[in-house]
């Protein structure tokens, strides 16, 4: 169990959410309705996807009554009542990098237009369903910073439990049912599988480390690796698909090494 160079693709990924956040907010609060909804259940210790997307969403900084507001929404009525569907679409991008993207849309057909137009504008073409699934592996995610604020004045930062040392973070993730982990410079991504995410943030909490947050996410088994100019070329259509309202996750398996990640940095 070690960490291994995904942090790229995913602090790229991150840095791209972060620069849009008041979108991010909106579909941050969209997925929690639907979760919600789906689950049947406004307590998130009786629904587990909705457990997921409170978390995620509060990695992201969501307000508390953010939240609150999207998952009333999940059974309101009338104009108040959430009518959103789960659609995936499926492609590839130029130079033949997989892209998956998760959407929550109450047009389908709006949704796939604009879908279709940004593959098309930008050097890709939509696939059918099952086109390039296979190519990812849904996973779960735990953000775990290395040291956390510890209300000292004197003292305003200090470890974060075991996650402050990486052999005893290694011990803590294996107890806490974890499957891999990563360093990302002052945090830990630790990896669990879908069903067990809650259940391993749980199990570090029990061992007295602070979670940032928690996620499920679509991980490439076999990265393509690609040119720096080509790695623009699909980083533009991944932008274009995630500025679109209804697409919630886009995913793709190209590999981001430190190099391209700085050429996209800039």
């Amino acid at each position: 169990m070690s960490g291994h160079s995904k942090w790229a693709t995913t602090k790229h990924r991150k840095a791209a959410q972060d620069a849009k956040r008041s979108a991010l907010f909106s579909k941050l609060s969209r997925n929690i309705t639907v979760a919600a909804k789906e689950g049947g259940d406004p307590n998130p210790d009786n629904n587990a996807s909705l457990a997921a997307a409170i978390e995620k969403a509060k990695g992201y900084s969501l307000p508390k009554d953010k939240i609150k507001t999207a998952i009333d929404k999940a059974f309101g009525s009338g104009k108040d009542a959430a009518n959103y569907e789960t659609v995936v679409y499926e492609g590839y991008g130029p130079c033949g990098v997989a892209i998956y993207c998760e959407a929550l849309t109450d047009n389908r057909n709006r949704t796939a237009a604009d879908v279709r137009a940004a593959f098309n504008h930008h050097g890709g073409n939509l696939g059918t369903s099952g086109s390039v699934a296979f190519m990812f592996e849904r996973k779960g995610q735990v953000m775990v910073a290395k040291e956390v604020e510890t209300g000292d004045k004197k003292n305003p930062v200090g470890p974060n439990g075991a996650a402050a040392d990486e052999d005893e973070f290694m011990m803590a993730v294996a107890e806490a049912g974890g499957l891999d982990y990563e360093d990302a410079e002052d945090e830990w991504i630790v990896y669990a599988a879908p069903t067990d995410l809650m259940a391993v943030k749980k199990g570090l909490e029990e061992q007295g480390i602070e979670v940032k947050g928690a996620e499920l996410t679509m991980e490439a088994t076999t990265p393509a690796a690609v040119s720096v100019s080509d790695a623009k070329k699909v980083m533009r259509l991944v932008d274009k698909l995630e500025e679109l309202e209804d697409l919630q996750n886009v995913y793709h398996t190209m590999d981001i090494t430190d190099e391209i990640a700085e050429a996209l940095d800039e």
